[in-house]
């Protein structure tokens, strides 16, 4: 018994997902494995580590932006971007532990704390100017406390780093909240303020960490505002009301989604089913009306002036040609770590589905070849990235807000991939690796997995448990299988069903094999009537998991209009060829009325250099 509560102590801790004296009432139904538990190879690793070397401990100007912390800043919410850093760095070492990386994060961590004002703050404003108004200062302030605490909960237990983190959160009391304070719905840069209630979701770290009734209080407070100036987002959501008119003129996505973030945390404290409910709407809506064949959200059809980062009915208006921006990385990355905590809380597997379509397309297809960057948002036609939007440039670096998430993003990879249970582990995403969880009973169990997958459609996975006894190991099975299979030591395993979890409870031996296949055939996907009739004339092909598009790099004619040649069942009979550029992962021949045309994965395409892709592609009429 004292090795099963070592075991889930440890693990608690390291996720930060511990309830201190029973503050936190909701047991969630699946936690992360502790950091350094999940071990990748290859594929998923590859980019983590591209990412690691070249950004976070290559080219990111640490001093620069530290600066505006010392002489101020010349944009609003530029002080977002060392919180976001240390919190992507923290992530990064819970995975890598890279010594070098830790050193590095901890002396800037130390670095951003000495530039604490005389009121505690760590802030961009001057103390007499606190709280900004249109400068972003609360929203600046909760990437701070984002940063410091996931370095606390993730890197080192530092009480200076926790004692600056209560300075920072006290400085944020004494100023917002009911009159005479400055009310939180009236602070920020946006026609609704909505930014500056995402501070919601450090508070309820710091209840969660001390226990303090006061943060637990504060949080109470922002959700009573609704979240949002002139309407309240958490009633509107639980009305159904798209999401697109929630929060309007200002259904800013990210931003939403960050609020949605405190949310999840706050209900795992008060245990009131009205925010489950909040959560389930949110969620479902997201997936159903906002999200795209690569994954993301956000267009700029009903919402111009948001540049494309705000919600807009995006799943049927994807294919609308008059579509100029959309899908920003922040929104990607923000929807992929609510999803993660939605999958904690329920245990959906729906959300497993939205994590597997944004990383293997849009999160990957947004980061630059050489890992010194992602792009600000993504197109699914044309101009597939750029570096225009928020942010500045720095000795000719661009650095944005989503040069700074989609490493977040990468991070989360081996937070989702293998999850533990009180069953026992649960594998979300198929990356060769091994990864440590637990049995029901307390036991060690070590799961090598080993495949090319999402390259091709074939899991071997072997379980080596400590001792013997039955546990349950939980299979997640993509919803675009058609045909899955799983065996286990050679007979077949009944009960598989695509898009939700397959249990196989054993007595499981020490060397014993699950096999898993799954049906990788190409598939045809029909664009939607939206409000430009002419959006309805696309066409686009999935290949198992992959979204794939035509190249300009490797055909002249990528946006010329075609017929795709499928099966009743929407089957294409694709031929896989050898890739033509390094660095494409799988290249096809596609079947059309007037011959074969070549598709390449969506995340491979590489537009840094000014091509262009082609992902919904016109019909031939």
């Amino acid at each position: 018994m004292k090795r099963i509560t070592t075991f889930f102590g440890a693990l608690l801790l390291a996720t930060g997902l511990f309830a201190q004296n029973g503050l936190y009432k909701v047991d969630d139904v699946l936690t992360p494995l502790p950091g350094g538990k999940a071990k990748m190879e290859g594929f998923f690793e590859d980019y983590i580590l591209l990412s690691q070397e070249n950004w976070a401990k290559g080219v990111m100007p640490y001093d620069a932006v530290l600066e505006f912390f010392r002489s101020g800043r010349s944009k609003f919410a530029l002080g977002e971007m060392p919180g976001k850093s240390i919190r992507t760095n923290s992530l990064l070492w819970r995975y890598t532990r890279d010594p070098k990386l830790k050193a590095l994060t901890k002396d800037y961590v130390y670095s951003l704390i000495a530039t604490a004002k005389s009121n505690g703050s760590i802030s961009c404003t001057p103390v007499d100017q606190q709280p900004g108004d249109g400068d972003g200062d609360i929203w600046e302030r909760k990437y701070v406390l984002l940063g410091l605490s996931q370095y606390y909960l993730d890197v080192e237990r530092d009480p200076l780093v926790l004692e600056a983190m209560e300075k920072e959160a006290r400085s944020v009391m004494e100023q917002v909240g009911p009159a005479p304070k400055k009310d939180i719905t009236t602070l920020g840069w946006s026609s609704t303020n909505i930014e500056s209630s995402s501070i919601l979701e450090p508070f309820m770290r710091l209840y969660r960490i001390t226990g303090k009734k006061e943060y637990l209080d504060f949080a109470k407070y922002i959700v009573d505002t609704g979240g949002n100036e002139g309407s309240d987002l958490f009633a509107l959501i639980m009305a159904g009301t798209p999401l697109r008119e929630v929060g309007k003129p200002y259904p800013k996505a990210y931003e939403m989604t960050s609020v949605m973030e405190g949310l999840a945390e706050y209900y795992r404290a008060t245990v009131d089913p009205r925010w489950l409910d909040c959560l389930s709407k949110f969620f479902n809506g997201v997936k159903e009306q906002e999200i795209t064949i690569i994954g993301n959200a956000g267009t700029d059809i009903y919402w111009p002036k948001l540049y494309g980062e705000g919600w807009g009915n995006t799943a049927v208006e994807q294919s609308n040609p008059d579509v100029k921006r959309m899908m920003e990385t922040c929104v990607g990355v923000t929807w992929m770590k609510f999803c993660s905590q939605f999958l904690r809380l329920t245990g959906d597997p729906a959300a497993v589905e939205c994590v597997e379509k944004y990383a293997y397309n849009g999160l990957l297809g947004a980061m630059r070849p050489d890992g010194k960057g992602f792009s600000y948002v993504n197109l699914l036609n044309g101009a597939k990235v750029t570096n225009s939007g928020w942010g500045m440039v720095i000795d000719g670096l661009p650095v944005t807000c989503c040069n700074l998430s989609g490493p977040t993003g990468l991070a989360y990879f081996p937070y989702i991939a293998v999850m533990q249970a009180k069953e026992g582990p649960v594998v979300n995403l198929y990356n060769r690796g091994v990864y440590k969880a637990e049995t029901a009973d307390g036991r060690y169990v070590s799961l090598g997995i080993d495949t090319d997958f999402p390259l091709d459609g074939n899991v071997k996975i072997a379980v080596f448990p400590s001792g013997s006894g039955k546990f349950t190991i939980k299979l997640y099975i993509p919803s675009w299988s058609g045909n899955a299979s799983v065996s286990v030591g050679g007979k077949p395993v009944k009960g598989v069903r695509t898009g939700e979890y397959l249990s196989v409870e054993r007595d499981w031996k020490p060397g014993d094999e699950i096999k898993l296949d799954f049906d990788m055939k190409a598939r045809l996907i029909m664009a939607k009537d939206g409000v430009n009739p002419e959006g309805k004339n696309f066409q686009a092909v999935q290949w198992g998991p992959l979204v794939l598009a035509r190249d300009e790099n490797i055909d002249p004619e990528y946006d010329r209009p075609v017929k795709i040649v499928s099966t009743a069942d929407g089957t294409v009979e694709v031929r896989r060829i050898a890739a033509e550029r390094p660095g494409t992962k799988v290249e096809f021949e596609v079947p059309t009325t007037t011959g074969t045309i070549r598709m390449v994965d969506y995340a491979s395409v590489d537009c840094w250099e000014g091509s262009h892709v082609q992902t919904w592609l016109p019909v031939l009429k």
